[in-house]
């Protein structure tokens, strides 16, 4: 299990920064975090932030007020330069070398490196990693890269461990695995990943996936978690702490083996974190045809994982006022959607905000933001998962306004963030599709709904979370 919280204040001296979708409502009141929340301040801790702001290092007897911000991703540490990779093994599992690992182990030259050959026995492989001064361990059968990965860490002994994948592209390994180890001081993280994009390159299929890879969770700092906007990190590049990985990854996923691995991470109290600074490059598939079939894998993950880790597969997850205000207006009763608003509104006012100052106008803050927050992530889940459905909608007259727009906003929510090229669009549609396929085919073959049935909180998550921090 992780290290208590409270026995590891921020160190006086560190530089944190406040997340960049975090603010004041009022006097007392910061709303933002992964997930979203809402935190009643003291009047001191206020002014603490906003020196945190102004690039202030963290001073004595604040350490505790950060270690609370930083776990709920109120603010994020400001991570330094690299450090030695001294107490790092890089694990890199392969199956018959691809043509970018002998790239990949010049690369890591001078860094403990371990590949895993997962049952190829190519006979070229031995001198590649001999060459670089890699150790190499060879698995009798090909098993998949969660048992390789699991070898690696078998045969290694350092603290911390880097997962590396034998396509990626590192142009300075020292650099960005150094600065990912840099962010492990912190006792509290278990794990810290970069930002994956494809290499730029000229072709359709190369600038999409440079610009829009479905490996890349944009470029904002978060902690990861289920909740929240960073769900997970891919194993491409993944830095581990040898105490949290537990049991390793689970060698009967033969894919979505990262999620589940972060997930059980993070249930045994570990932070995780993404840090788009470090930016890294794995390349897209070859041909559309493996590009298309790698996105319907993808969501072939979602009915064994919702097996493993129940409704934070679930597609749609948000509180009833919130789906009920979106679904009244996307079924054509734009009163119902207004009664909602409003009972949440009085709910509200008279329920966690009667204490603070103007409470009708946090409530309308407050509950404006987060109904207004969850467009473009509900329609961003309705055509990622649903969109075969809402193609079909289209082609009904009374239907079709609605289904178009709900793929419009699920769209510019997919591509928001970064240059947009005309034929992104239609790319982005067809990628969302070869998801939705496959979390289709992976419910039938698993004779399982979970990955396909909506879940709602009990109560408004501006209201579930509200607390005061110490």
């Amino acid at each position: 299990m992780a290290p208590d919280p409270h026995d590891h204040p921020v160190p006086a001296g560190t530089v944190v920064e406040p997340d960049p979708r975090a603010r004041f409502i009022g006097p007392d009141l910061v709303a933002g975090g992964q997930p979203w929340r809402l935190l009643r301040l003291p009047a001191a801790s206020r002014a603490a932030l906003e020196r945190w702001r102004a690039g202030v290092p963290v001073a004595p007897g604040e350490g505790a007020l950060a270690r609370v911000m930083l776990e709920r991703g109120l603010v994020h540490p400001r991570v330094g330069g690299p450090l030695p990779l001294d107490d790092v093994d890089v694990v890199v599992p392969t199956r018959g070398g691809s043509a970018a690992l002998a790239g990949l182990l010049d690369a890591l030259r001078g860094i403990s490196v371990t590949v895993v050959d997962d049952g190829s026995h190519d006979p070229g492989l031995a001198a590649t990693c001999a060459a670089a001064g890699a150790a190499l361990v060879t698995l009798e059968r090909h098993e998949g890269p969660s048992a390789a990965r699991n070898a690696g860490v078998a045969a290694t002994a350092r603290p911390v461990v880097a997962f590396v994948d034998d396509d990626v592209i590192l142009a300075d390994p020292a650099d960005a695995l150094g600065r990912l180890r840099a962010a492990l001081e912190d006792p509290r993280l278990g794990a810290v990943a970069p930002r994956v994009v494809g290499p730029a390159g000229p072709g359709l299929r190369a600038g999409y996936e440079h610009r829009h890879g479905a490996l890349d969770q944009g470029a904002s700092p978060a902690l990861v978690d289920p909740r929240g906007p960073v769900t997970f990190v891919p194993s491409a590049c993944l830095l581990v702490r040898r105490e949290a990985l537990g049991t390793g990854f689970d060698p009967t996923l033969p894919i979505g083996e990262d999620v589940d691995l972060v997930w059980r991470v993070l249930d045994a109290g570990w932070l995780v974190r993404y840090l788009p600074a470090v930016v890294i490059a794995h390349p897209a598939r070859p041909t559309w045809r493996a590009w298309w079939r790698q996105r319907r894998v993808y969501g072939l993950t979602s009915a064994p994982l919702a097996e493993r880790h129940g409704e934070r597969l679930a597609p749609i997850r948000a509180d009833r006022f919130t789906l009920a205000a979106w679904g009244g207006l996307l079924a054509g009763s734009p009163s119902l959607g207004a009664s909602v608003f409003a009972r949440a509104l009085e709910r509200a006012r008279r329920g966690p905000l009667a204490g603070v100052e103007h409470p009708e106008r946090a409530a309308l803050v407050v509950v404006g933001g987060n109904v207004a927050r969850a467009a473009g992530p509900l329609a961003r889940a309705l055509v990622r998962t649903y969109g075969i459905g809402l193609l079909a909608a289209t082609l009904h007259p009374r239907l079709r306004r609605r289904a178009l727009a709900v793929l419009a906003v699920g769209l510019a929510a997919r591509l928001r963030g970064s240059r947009v090229q005309p034929l992104d669009v239609p790319l982005a549609l067809l990628d969302d599709l070869a998801y939705g396929l496959g979390v289709l085919e992976g419910a039938v073959r698993h004779r399982s709904l979970l990955a396909l049935t909506p879940r709602t909180t009990p109560s408004p998550s501006w209201a579930e979370v509200l607390g005061l921090a110490p």
